[in-house]
């Protein structure tokens, strides 16, 4: 069924499902876990339960609107309508932006796993074939996307799940030859708050990068062939599992290694994941693992395209956008607004060339910030859409506005750890720039239609 703005419902219950215990298990948790981990030590587990907390709220309030309308352009359609045109057309933007972003970064990342294979082959060759794939993934149709990452994140639930359950049998166990690891780690190496509290709240900056890909689902419910029921049985398994795989995973990290061991590690050399493996004298399972992480990046690579193109096309459907961006082909794939999004993979490419330092980290706290402002508008969307109480969804946020109120004070605090953290306190610069730019070229586009209708 094809619907307005020509995308078409295809998207089954199952893939549904699996597109959401997919979409946000990307490299945020199995490469930037290293990262938080070298900001707060064993206390990164924290920071994750109350990452996890939060999206809930997010994740939540947004299937909430989705499933109650399910429209292109979801939560930014929403903000649009409850908030104004300003807020719909800014939340839109800014995600896309934040989409673009995270996808240079995730096709570098990708690049990067491939070169533990094969190390004398230039990065920027595997950046640019990996970016490939992904583009024409998307461009094939809705149905081609939502096999892709069904298949993704069947396999990484599948790896986590034995990493998991791996890591407990070398923790309480041991392997032969090897001593079980005990929970040592966990208070060696300066204690369970080496850096302090303060820590956790400055990691959550990493931490909440982990998490963008929960959107996905409430994109997606405009070309889901029953939303209602799809997106609240996927959102509902989303958020019960992330605080799971998230906590547990990080726990296990932390445990397997001294944390100092995890933090050393720079760049995009090596995953605390494979890292761990290598540890204990698994080199078999730490190949597999890197081929997992690898699949990990081109699912979040293929799902930020997704959902980049897929707002850029409601933008244009609501004439917030050049015309041209709302064509779709003969399979409802929005074919301009997809390829104009794939700037993400110019920039990669560029990064990867240029062999720019710390590219992945600084890529992630742009995007961070940049999707932060998209949570913002999306709670404040909700807690009016509560209010007016017209329409129902088949999902809800437990406490409704009132929690959302919570969420938004959340958000708040970590755009507050631009204060401390230099990588953030850059990224809050630009965002901040940015946002100026999305209202200046909102006054423009809401001038050039005013001046079209006076002379028509």
């Amino acid at each position: 069924m094809t619907q307005p703005g020509g995308l078409a419902r295809t998207l089954s219950h199952r893939t549904m499902l699996m597109i959401g215990l997919g979409s946000a298990l990307g490299t945020g948790l199995f490469f930037g876990s290293g990262a938080a981990i070298g900001v707060a030590g064993p206390a990164a587990v924290v920071s994750y339960a109350l990452g996890a907390l939060l999206i809930a709220v997010i994740g939540l309030a947004m299937a909430e609107m989705a499933t109650a309308r399910p429209e292109p352009g979801s939560f930014g359609a929403a903000a649009g309508r409850y908030l104004g045109e300003w807020a719909g057309f800014v939340s839109r933007w800014c995600y896309w932006a934040a989409s673009v972003i995270a996808l240079g970064g995730e096709v570098v990342a990708a690049g990067a796993y491939l070169t533990y294979w094969w190390p004398d082959v230039p990065l920027v060759v595997f950046v640019a074939l990996v970016g490939l794939t992904i583009v024409a993934t998307n461009l094939l149709s809705v149905g081609s996307f939502g096999r892709a990452e069904a298949a993704f994140s069947t396999l990484k639930v599948t790896a986590l799940i034995a990493f998991i359950l791996i890591g407990f049998v070398l923790v309480l166990f041991g392997a032969p030859g090897r001593a079980a690891t005990g929970w040592g780690n966990l208070t060696e190496h300066g204690g369970f708050l080496p850096n302090g509290l303060e820590s956790i709240w400055l990691s959550m900056a990493i931490v909440m990068f982990a998490f963008v890909g929960v959107e996905v689902i409430p994109i997606a419910a405009a070309e889901a062939e029953n939303p209602r029921r799809s997106v609240r049985t996927a959102m509902r398994a989303l958020v019960a599992r992330l605080g799971l795989f998230y906590v547990v995973a990080v726990l296990l990290i932390v445990t397997l290694n001294a944390w100092t061991v995890t933090a050393s590690a720079k760049g995009l050399e090596a995953s605390p994941f494979v890292r761990a493996f290598d540890a204990v004298g698994i080199p078999a399972a730490a190949g597999v693992m890197n081929f997992v992480i690898l699949v990990a990046a081109l699912s979040t690579g293929n799902a930020q395209l997704y959902g980049a193109g897929r707002l850029v096309h409601s933008l244009a459907v609501d004439r917030l956008a050049p015309a041209f961006l709302a064509r779709t082909n003969i399979k409802g794939a929005p074919i301009v607004a997809t390829l104009v999004s794939a700037l993400g993979l110019l920039l990669a490419v560029w990064l990867a060339e240029t062999g720019v330092a710390d590219a992945f980290t600084k890529l992630v706290s742009i995007a961070t910030f940049s999707v932060l402002i998209t949570w913002l508008l999306a709670l404040a969307s909700y807690i009016v859409f509560r209010r007016t109480g017209d329409v129902h969804g088949s999902v809800h946020l437990p406490g409704g506005a009132a929690v959302a109120g919570i969420g938004i004070a959340g958000i708040l605090a970590v755009m507050a750890t631009a204060f401390k953290v230099p990588d953030m306190r850059d990224a809050a610069l630009v965002g901040g720039l940015w946002l100026l730019a999305l209202l200046v070229g909102y006054a423009l586009t809401r001038g050039v239609r005013r001046t079209k209708v006076t002379i028509s």
